[in-house]
This record gives C-alpha cells, structure tokens and sequence, in this order.
C-alpha cells in the first residue's frame, strides 16, 4: 500500500495573528510518470471536490503508481468556513469583491526573454527550464514586499506554486444547480474523451485569472512563441476545470464515480502500471467557450426552472415559469420563458427568487458530438 504524507503549508494569517494554513496530500511513484495536481473547495460551497479527493485517496494508496501526486482540498480555508446562515459564500473575496478564482498570477511578461534565451537549446531543457522560471516568478511576488499581496493573491500564489510543478492541473469545482461539465483547452481535446463527463466545454488561449488559465496558457504562449522561431514545442501541460455537479451537498457515491473518470483519464496519461481504469461508453458533447451562453431572467420573480439539466431543448421550448404575484390583479401573473436556439442546459441559478438581469441558466450552443 503506497504511503500518504501530509504537510499543512502556511498560505497567511487570520486578523488574530494565527495562520492560514492548508493541507497537501502527497504520493510517490516510480518516477516514471507524470506530477498531478488536484485541488477542491477554491469555491467556499464547492464542497463535492472535496469527496472525490477523498476518494481519490482510497484509490490511490492501493495503486501501482508511476505519477507523483500532490492533492490540496480546502485550497481556500477562508472561503469554505465564509457562512451567512444555513448557506456558504466563499465565491468572492469578501474584503475586495473579487471572485477568488480570479487571482492567479499572469506569466505572459516571463515568456520573450525566455525564448531568446532558449533559441538552441533542446524540448527536454526548455520544459525543466521554463517550469523553474515559473516558479521563480510566483516566489518573486510571495517572497517580495508582503503590503504588495491581498489575502486572495497570497491563497492563490502559493496554490499556483504547488500547480507549476506539475505536468496535470485538475482543478475541483461545482455550479450553483449543475450538470457536470469540463473546461477542456482546445489542444487537449481528444483527452477529454477519457473523463467520464458528458459536456466538455472547449477554451482558446486566453488568461482570465482562473487556475486552469494559469496553468496551461504560459505553456500555450511558449509553444506559439518558438513556433513563431521556428522551433517546434508540444505544450507540455494539461489543466482543466472540472465541474462536479451542484454546491453546496457531498455525495459519496458520486464522489467514487467522479475519482474513477480521473483515474481513467490518468491511466490514458500513463500515471499507473497496469491499471484497468476505462472510459464509461458514454455520449459526450462538445461546445466552444463563446457559444456557452448566459440566459438572464427577463423580469424579476419566482422562477420554475423547466429545461432539465444535461437535457437537449430545441429553439422556443419553454424552459422557465416566472411568477409575479404582486400583479395577479392588474396582468397575467405567470410568464413563460423560451431560448431561441438548440441548446443543451447546463446549469440554472440556486434560488427560485431572481431580480431582472439574473443569470438564470447557461446552455451549449452549437454544440457537436465530442
């Protein structure tokens, strides 16, 4: 049986003087395969991706493993414990307002003097190199004048700095009420066939501050820039969001059917000897990043959510009731909302009170078979 260590890394300090720490699960393998990172619960109610690395962890200690493995639940101690009655926070930085999985370190600045630097040197010494300059970079903020780091950027640093090191990046999340979906680059597409999820929504290079982002777009904007030399460079990382289903609940036995998708996904990454884990035969549907559209409520209201999640609606199928009592009186007090295109919801808003302008679901357009 593999061995599992624990170290509770220092991520800051709470107004009482005592620290912020989170724990880091890690295990060795032969060293023959890649390093994974795995990280949950950036999001305080995103509780779900803490169950899966859980069972994660039973699954691994018992495997032949060749991948080294660093697993971080709880990435966001704040967050998770951010309570206002029966309901956790914890999306946005209650100081600053800023989404908490939007502070990530951008590393586009590091890439021109790198590449002048490497113009002759081979794929192996670029990859070893590249990640070292990612990691300096990342310890030249942490290490730098700490009145420069909000409490957000300090959390988000240092799990940026565990994520440089590795060569997968799955980040652990949910939606408010979700269908599982994943957030796939464009170049690690044919990957996503082998995770257990149904909706896979595709994403060109672009940072937006999220861990996924931060992690693989360096790598994207190495490849181009060689390319743009002359110099052919495969991108040398994958990360993707990985979204579990609704907030706010753990399943166990979701939580198992979830480490078994990544464990397949692995086993087609070559991170264990002689694992049996498969792909479910499943039907998988794909949709590009600016076809995945936000549905805002019209009016303000109760709102029955009507398009079922995962569910293929065609154009002018009702998919919200909205009701307005204060006007039974005066007009109709029921309203019903369509969406005007073929659509695969994905996900819906948590309450059924909406102001005007609420988001009230997402849907893939334009989608295709994967």
């Amino acid at each position: 049986m593999n061995s599992i260590s624990q170290e509770n890394i220092l991520v800051g300090e709470i107004a009482n003087g005592l620290p912020l720490t989170i724990p880091v699960y890690r295990l060795k393998g032969d060293g023959t395969g890649p390093h994974v990172y795995i990280q949950a619960n950036m999001h305080g109610a995103e509780v779900q991706g803490n169950a899966v690395i859980y069972q994660l962890l039973e699954q691994l200690k018992q495997l032949d493993l060749k991948a080294d493995f660093t697993l971080v639940p709880y990435a966001n101690p704040i967050g998770c414990n951010q309570k206002s009655g029966e309901f956790t926070l914890g999306r946005f930085d209650p100081i600053t307002g800023t989404n908490w999985n939007r502070m990530y370190l951008d590393a586009t600045s590091i890439i021109p003097e790198f590449v002048r630097n490497h113009l002759t040197s081979d794929a192996s010494t670029i990859k070893h190199a590249f990640r070292e300059k990612l990691i300096a970079h990342i310890d030249q903020k942490l290490n730098g004048p700490a009145y420069q780091l909000t409490t957000g950027q300090r959390i988000a640093y240092n799990l940026q700095r565990l994520a440089h090191q590795a060569d997968i990046v799955l980040d652990l999340h949910t939606g408010p009420i979700s269908s599982k979906h994943l957030y796939c680059p464009t170049y690690a597409k044919p990957s996503a066939r082998f995770f257990n999820i149904e909706h896979v929504l595709l994403i060109d290079n672009g940072f937006g501050g999220a861990l996924d982002e931060a992690s693989f777009c360096p790598w994207w904007d190495l490849s181009d820039a060689l390319k743009a030399q002359g110099i052919n460079f495969d991108i040398a990382v994958d990360a993707f969001t990985v979204e579990l289903g609704s907030q706010e609940k753990i399943d166990l036995t979701a939580a198992k059917y979830d480490a078994q998708s990544i464990l397949s996904y692995l086993t087609h990454k070559e991170a264990f000897n002689n694992s049996h884990h498969q792909p479910a035969k499943i039907a998988r549907y794909s949709c590009h990043l600016n076809d995945y559209i936000a549905y805002y409520s019209p009016l303000g209201g109760m709102v029955e959510y009507l398009a079922p999640l995962g569910g293929h609606i065609k154009a002018g199928t009702p998919i919200a009731n909205i009701l307005r009592m204060e006007r039974y009186l005066s007009e109709a007090p029921l309203h019903q909302l369509t969406f005007d295109k073929d659509a695969i919801a994905i996900l819906h808003f948590a309450s059924a009170s909406v102001n005007q302008g609420t988001e009230l679901y997402k849907f893939f357009t334009n989608y295709s078979a994967l």
